[in-house]
Formats: structure tokens, C-alpha cells, sequence
């Protein structure tokens, strides 16, 4: 191959490993998701009630043993009665379906209650990705901000030295800057802490990336209000409480149930050591329900149903005001950013730089200059404030619907 060819392709090589570092660095949003429901503990835990449930079924659905017994009336050989008896209980008044009814109402809430906190786990992945893209964003702009005090420092020792103006002008510009710098480390540690949390709910002790991408589309637009409250009886949530009246009412069924005596049949035999002989036992036994007719567990098991069906109404009451109030911040706070990032930053950044070429012509004092670096950073910590009311009304409502892409 020849001396030049080679050097091309080694050089192709060589970007292509680092585009290949690069990406493999950089954490995005979908990879983050995927990592999250794959090793997050807590989403692991969850899992497993499904098959505590199933067992509670399966053991809801055995019948009782059998009972085997054995009595010995005298204590001397020749004169000892021996009883050998067996005795199985009957369950009546519909007792083992009753219990299966529960326990697969039980298994349905199990499977919703893991649904909801693979929602609960989304928005958690969500809100720990934005915080930690906001952090980035943050020290982007401090980063910025120096830049920008310390060309102000250049220029007020430039016309210092130059004897147009007073050394004070210099030691406020120093000032400034040592004031952003000290924000620029804020926002260093800012990044740390959320690179930790969000590896953390990932289910990674540590972070093995170095930055997080968003992608082209930071935040999606939301549907509208007619859209999700249309959707409001399917969210994982409500669902959860429909469950929760049905199993209430199995409860109760139960306990009705119960009500009714169970029926122990017996057989067996019994030998008479001093006669010699052998006769066999037939006996059936109930209790009789004079005073205990369960009646105190029936009325509980009624009053839970009732206090079930006020809380499925007060959970749809609550989640329909969230799902307003969180279309209502996510407007507001979206407005905001397209106002940042059209008018109020441009003309801050504008007025910024107008008053440095101001100052360095002797049309402004520094004063002007320090005032317009000010205004430009409360506008960019305005921003981020807005960027993160918009990320917290995306991520309510991913918390109440999951995945608004299925919407």
C-alpha cells in the first residue's frame, strides 16, 4: 500500500475510534431509559411481588388436610380402648372460591402495581436526565459568562494602562470575574452531583459516561387536555384503584363466606382390648353460629369496600387536577423559553457587547458594562429556571400517563 494511502486510512481510522469514544461517553435519553428498567433495584423488587402473588393463588386454592388421630383410654394393656380415627374438614358456603377470588384480584393489582412503578421509574429517568442536561447547559454558560468578564478585564486594564480610566474600573471588572468564576465551580459540581443521580437511578454505582445528549427535540410538545383526561380511566393508577373496590368486594364475599359453618367428617376404628373386639367410627361435627356469625368482619369487610370506592373517586379527582395544573405550568414555562431564546437573550447578549464596544471607545463607564454582563446572567438563569418548570410538567405527566408516545 502506498506511503500516502496508508496515512488516509490510519487518519480515518483514528476519527472513527474517536466519534466511536465519543459516542460511547455520551448518554442519551433512550439508552438511559433501557439501562434503568434493565438494572434498577427497586424496579427489580417490584417484580417479584408478581410471583408472591401467583403463590398466594396457588395456595388459596388447596383444600385442607386431613387430620389423623390417635387416643388410647386406660393405660393398662388388657382393659386399653385404641381409637384410630381420620378426619376431613369440608369447606361449605363457597370458602375456597371466595379465597381464589381474592387472591387473583390480588394478582391483578400486583401486575398494575408494577406497571405504575415502571411509570413512577420513567419520569424518575426523565427528570434525573434534564437536571443533568440543565447542570450541563449551566456550566456552558458560566464557562460563557467568563469568557465574557474576562474580555470586560482585558479591555478595563487596556484603557487603564492607556490612562482613560480610573484603576477602579479594573478592580470592579476583577471583581466580576472572580464572582462568575466561582459560579463556573458551582456549576462544575452542579454536573457531578447530577451525572451521580442519575447513574443511581439507572442502577449504576458509578457514572460511565461524560456527558448526556438530548437529541434535536429537548422537550416534546405535550398533548392537550382533551387528549389525556380521554385517557384518564386507561392511566396505570386509576386502574390501580378500580382493582383495589373490586378487591375490597372479594374481601367481603369472603367473609360472607365465612358466615357459614365448615363440616368435619370422620371415620375410623376403635379396638376394646377386654372384650376383644373391634367396631368402626362414622361421626360428622359443625359448629353451631348461635353467637360468632362473622358478623363483625362482614361489616368491615363492607365498610373497606365503601372507603375503596371514595378513594378511586378521590384518586381520578386528584389526578385530573394534576393533569391540568401540569398543562398549565408546561404552557406557561414553554412560552418562556421561546421568549429567551428569540428576544430576551439575543438582546441581552446585544446590549452586552454594545456596551463593551462602548466602553472600549469611551462612549459607557464600566459600570454600564458591568450592569449589562448582570443582566445577561439573571436572563440565563431565568432560562434554566424556565426550562425546568417545563421538564417538571413533563415529567408529572409521564408519572400519571407512562409513555406519552403510546398517546
Amino acid at each position: 500500500m502506498p506511503t500516502f494511502l496508508r496515512t488516509i486510512v490510519c487518519s480515518f481510522i483514528g476519527v472513527l475510534a474517536m466519534v466511536q469514544v465519543a459516542s460511547a461517553n455520551t448518554l442519551t435519553l433512550e439508552s438511559a431509559l433501557q439501562s434503568a428498567f434493565a438494572d434498577n433495584p427497586d424496579l427489580a423488587a417490584a417484580q417479584w411481588e408478581i410471583d408472591i402473588a401467583q403463590g398466594g393463588r396457588q395456595q388459596a386454592g388447596l383444600i385442607p388436610n386431613p387430620v389423623a388421630s390417635w387416643d388410647a383410654e386406660d393405660t393398662r394393656r388388657s382393659t386399653r380402648t385404641t381409637t384410630l380415627k381420620l378426619t376431613q374438614t369440608l369447606e361449605l358456603g363457597g370458602k375456597r372460591g371466595a379465597r381464589i377470588d381474592v387472591a387473583s384480584r390480588a394478582q391483578d393489582a400486583a401486575a398494575q402495581e408494577l406497571e405504575q412503578r415502571r411509570n413512577l421509574l420513567r419520569a424518575e429517568v426523565i427528570d434525573g436526565f434534564y437536571g443533568a442536561l440543565r447542570a450541563q447547559e449551566r456550566l456552558e454558560l458560566a464557562q460563557r459568562s467568563v469568557a465574557l468578564a474576562e474580555r470586560g478585564l482585558v479591555v478595563a486594564n487596556g484603557r487603564v494602562t492607556a490612562g482613560k480610566s480610573s484603576p477602579v474600573e479594573a478592580t470592579r471588572a476583577q471583581v466580576q470575574l472572580s464572582e462568575i468564576r466561582l459560579e463556573r465551580s458551582r456549576a462544575e459540581i452542579g454536573v457531578t452531583d447530577a451525572y451521580r443521580r442519575l447513574a443511581a437511578i439507572t442502577g449504576n454505582a458509578n457514572t460511565d459516561f461524560q456527558r448526556v445528549e438530548a437529541g434535536a427535540s429537548a422537550i416534546p410538545a405535550l398533548p392537550s387536555s382533551t387528549q389525556l383526561l380521554a385517557r384518564l380511566e386507561n392511566t396505570a393508577e386509576l386502574r390501580l384503584a378500580e382493582l383495589q373496590i373490586q378487591q375490597r368486594e372479594a374481601g367481603l364475599g369472603l367473609e360472607k363466606a365465612q358466615r357459614i359453618p365448615d363440616l368435619d367428617v370422620s371415620i375410623g376404628s376403635q379396638y376394646d382390648a377386654s372384650v376383644r373386639e373391634r367396631v368402626n367410627l362414622v361421626g360428622v361435627s359443625m359448629p353451631i353460629p348461635l353467637f360468632n356469625r362473622n358478623q363483625g368482619n362482614v361489616l368491615a369487610a363492607s365498610r373497606r369496600a365503601d372507603q375503596a370506592r371514595d378513594l378511586r373517586n378521590a384518586t381520578e379527582l386528584r389526578l385530573r387536577t394534576e393533569t391540568r395544573q401540569a398543562l398549565d405550568l408546561w404552557s406557561t414555562a414553554n412560552s418562556e423559553v421561546r421568549a429567551f431564546n428569540q428576544v430576551i437573550l439575543p438582546a441581552a447578549q446585544s446590549a452586552v457587547d454594545s456596551a463593551t464596544r462602548g466602553f472600549e471607545m469611551g462612549k459607557f463607564n464600566f459600570l454600564d458594562v458591568l450592569d449589562a454582563q448582570r443582566t445577561l446572567i439573571a436572563a440565563r438563569t431565568q432560562y434554566l429556571a424556565a426550562l425546568a418548570q417545563a421538564t417538571d410538567a413533563w415529567v408529572r405527566i409521564e408519572r400519571i400517563y407512562g409513555d406519552l408516545a403510546r398517546i
